[in-house]
C-alpha cells in the first residue's frame, strides 16, 4: 500500500511557483501518494493563523506532519507558519540569501513579482499570443500564418490545439495549427497555404491505438474513429513529414510541457520571457 502524505503549497500570491517547484520535487518519490492542497494569497497574519490551524488539524488527524512548500516573502507570516506542525520548505529563502550575497544587495522582498503584471508590455504580448492561438486554431485564418512563430501540423486529435495554447501561455509564442485532412494525405504534398511557411512547420503524430481512443470519445463507432482510418492517417502523415522534411514528434507518451519544450528546443524559435 502506498504511503500517504498531505502537501500544502503556501503563497502570498497565486501559488503557481510553489505548486510548480514543489510538484516537480515530489515526482522524484515513488510509492508515496500525495494529497495536495494549495493556499494562495496568504497576505495577512490572520490568514496565516487560519492556515496554521488547518495544517495542525491535518497533522493530528493523519498522525504525520504535512509538507509545506512556501513561497512567501513576509518574515512575520513565515514565522507564524514555522510554528505549525508541518515541515516547512522555504523555496524563496533557500535561494534569496545566497543571491543577496553574490549580487551584493538586498532583495526587494516584494510579493507577486513572479506572476504579477510587473511589465505591462510583456503581459500584453502573452495575452495576444493566447488570442492568436485561439483565432488560428484548426486551420482558421491562414492569412495570419505570416505572423506565426510556429505552425503545428498533424491529423485531427493528435494534440495540436493544447500544445499551441501552452506555447502561447508559457512561452509567449504565436502558434497556429493546421489539420491534415484526407485530401492532403492522398496528394502527399504540402497544402498550398502552408508552402510559403515551410520553415515554421512542425509535425505532431500519435500512436494509432491512442488516436482511436480519443476519437471514439468524440464520435464512437464511426469511420473517423475506426482503427483502419487512424492507422492510415498516421502512416500517411508521417510519410508526408518525411517527404517534405518537416521535423515531428510522437506526442503519445509525452506531456504538453514536454512536447512544447521539445518543439522550442528543436526549432530554435525564440521564446519570450515574462
Amino acid at each position: 500500500m502506498a504511503k500517504k502524505r498531505t502537501v500544502f503549497y503556501l503563497s502570498d500570491r497565486t501559488g503557481i511557483t510553489a505548486e510548480t517547484l514543489g510538484g516537480s520535487l515530489l515526482t522524484q518519490f515513488d510509492g508515496v501518494e500525495f494529497r495536495q492542497i494549495s493556499v494562495p494569497f496568504i497576505q495577512s497574519e490572520e490568514k496565516a493563523r487560519r492556515t496554521v490551524a488547518m495544517i495542525d488539524r491535518t497533522a493530528q488527524e493523519e498522525g504525520v506532519r504535512p509538507l509545506l512548500f512556501c513561497t512567501l516573502v513576509d518574515d512575520r507570516v513565515i514565522a507564524l507558519l514555522q510554528e505549525s506542525q508541518g515541515y516547512l520548505l522555504d523555496l524563496f529563502g533557500t535561494f534569496i540569501d545566497p543571491l543577496e550575497m553574490e549580487l551584493g544587495q538586498e532583495s526587494t522582498h516584494s510579493a507577486g513579482r513572479a506572476h504579477g503584471i510587473a511589465n505591462q508590455r510583456a503581459y500584453q504580448s502573452r495575452i495576444e499570443a493566447m488570442h492568436f492561438a485561439l483565432e488560428n486554431d484548426d486551420g482558421n485564418s491562414p492569412h495570419n500564418y505570416r505572423q506565426a512563430d510556429i505552425i503545428l501540423v498533424g491529423v485531427s486529435r493528435c494534440g495540436k490545439t493544447p500544445t499551441c495554447l501552452y506555447l502561447a501561455l508559457q512561452f509567449g509564442l504565436r502558434a497556429a495549427n493546421y489539420p491534415l485532412i484526407e485530401d492532403d494525405l492522398h496528394a502527399m504534398v504540402l497544402p498550398d497555404r502552408l508552402v510559403p511557411h515551410r520553415k515554421k512547420l512542425y509535425g505532431l503524430s500519435i500512436d494509432p491505438d491512442r488516436l482511436v481512443q480519443i476519437r471514439a470519445e468524440r464520435r464512437p463507432n464511426s469511420p473517423y474513429s475506426s482503427r483502419r482510418q487512424c492507422d492510415w492517417e498516421i502512416h500517411e502523415a508521417q510519410r508526408l513529414f518525411e517527404v517534405e522534411s518537416i521535423p515531428w514528434i510522437d506526442s503519445t507518451y509525452k506531456s504538453i510541457e514536454e512536447i512544447a519544450s521539445t518543439i522550442v528546443d528543436q526549432t530554435g524559435v525564440q521564446r519570450r520571457f515574462f
